[in-house]
């Protein structure tokens, strides 16, 4: 499908126009989890919604809303394999991705620590999340070698992809007796909680997103990282590329802090010392205000979808007993900065202006 709305360039980027909420989604039952992030809808199988007549402004619309809320719930769904990956693959090519992003390969892919699907096969498109395999595919984390803080799992899928993701939809299948919970923050609620001369100066900013334990994994277990990766770009070995640090959201047209979390290194053109404590700011900002952060506690096979672009997540340490489930993940485009762009407090307000 490509972009859509009217374009212009940015550098070597093509942005465009937000998309607007049509109110498809009006005649369905949800609630806003907090005020700031989270939608959960209460009365919608998901796998209807993809045979409606309407489907296509169905799903748009349900893209839209991931977007501006950050993360959207449903319970209880019935959304099979296939489904799920034509399912997150629609959102984004509804929400103006580029034809060439398609599912994310997980890098990874040919370990054989890797949990199979509940058929006992692979999918190259499908990433099972295992509590049970976790710790063998990811042992070299620096989180994992030294007795760090839970907050030291705030992420966003992919960051170190050329293109990393847009949307990413995770149905859980097995849950643990206690414990497990996920939690996701708002990049745009970071950033608006920023002073407006420090914002305008870490828009100038790009930083490093790096994630070696994928080749060192694969050198470990003898067997070749997946290349491509859904996208042309997403090739190699290498897992390190610079993003802005301020990233705008295209369906949005909002501002987010994207260098947050596992997978981002260093600020890039500052010295170690202010690279660190930037990085530190965004971390204090997120930890030191819950009221940015919404928590889920899953039962078996409810389904969360998000905005990786836009939020964070992290998945709590204290589960006792076994937690898997499927995820699915879309690329989007090369992440970007567009000055025309505004903040979500700035475009809320506008919209109730307009209203």
């Amino acid at each position: 499908m490509g972009f859509n709305g009217i374009q212009h360039r940015n550098g070597n980027t093509m942005t465009r126009q937000p998309l607007v909420y049509s109110g498809s989604l009006d005649a369905f039952k949800s609630f806003d989890v907090t005020p700031v992030i989270g939608r959960e809808f209460t009365d919608i199988q998901l796998t209807d919604l993809m045979r409606a007549d309407d489907a296509d402004a169905l799903l748009k619309d349900l893209a839209v809303t991931v977007s501006q809320r950050g993360v959207v719930f449903f319970r209880n769904q019935n959304i099979d394999v296939e489904e799920q990956k034509k399912f997150v693959q629609r959102l984004g090519e509804l929400s103006g991705k580029p034809d060439s992003s398609e599912l994310h390969v997980h890098p990874l892919v040919n370990s054989p620590d890797n949990t199979p699907l509940q058929n006992g096969e692979q999918d190259p498109q499908v990433y099972v999340i295992s509590s049970k395999s976790q710790g063998k595919l990811y042992k070299t984390m620096a989180h994992r070698l030294s007795a760090a803080p839970a907050s030291a799992g705030w992420h966003s899928d992919l960051t170190f992809e050329n293109v990393p993701s847009d949307y990413a939809c995770l149905k859980l299948t097995t849950t643990p007796p206690s414990g497990g919970d996920t939690l996701w923050a708002s990049g745009y609620e970071v950033y608006d909680r920023i002073s407006p001369s420090m914002r305008e100066y870490l828009s100038t900013l790009t930083a490093t997103h790096a994630q070696p334990v994928f080749k060192c994994s694969a050198v470990d277990g003898g067997f070749p990282v997946a290349s491509p990766r859904g996208a042309p770009e997403n090739v190699g070995d290498d897992f390190s590329v610079s993003h802005p640090v301020v990233r705008t959201n295209p369906v949005t047209g909002w501002r987010s802090i994207y260098a947050v979390g596992l997978h981002c290194k260093e600020i890039d053109g500052v010295t170690a010392y202010e690279g660190k404590r930037i990085k530190e700011y965004f971390e204090y900002l997120i930890t030191h205000n819950h009221d940015l952060q919404v928590r889920f506690k899953w039962s078996v096979n409810d389904v969360a979808i998000w905005d990786n672009r836009s939020v964070y997540h992290t998945a709590t340490p204290d589960l006792v007993g076994v937690r898997e489930g499927r995820r699915t993940t879309s690329l989007g485009e090369r992440p970007y900065f567009d000055p025309a762009s505004t903040s979500r407090r700035e475009g809320l307000a506008a919209a109730n202006g307009a209203a």
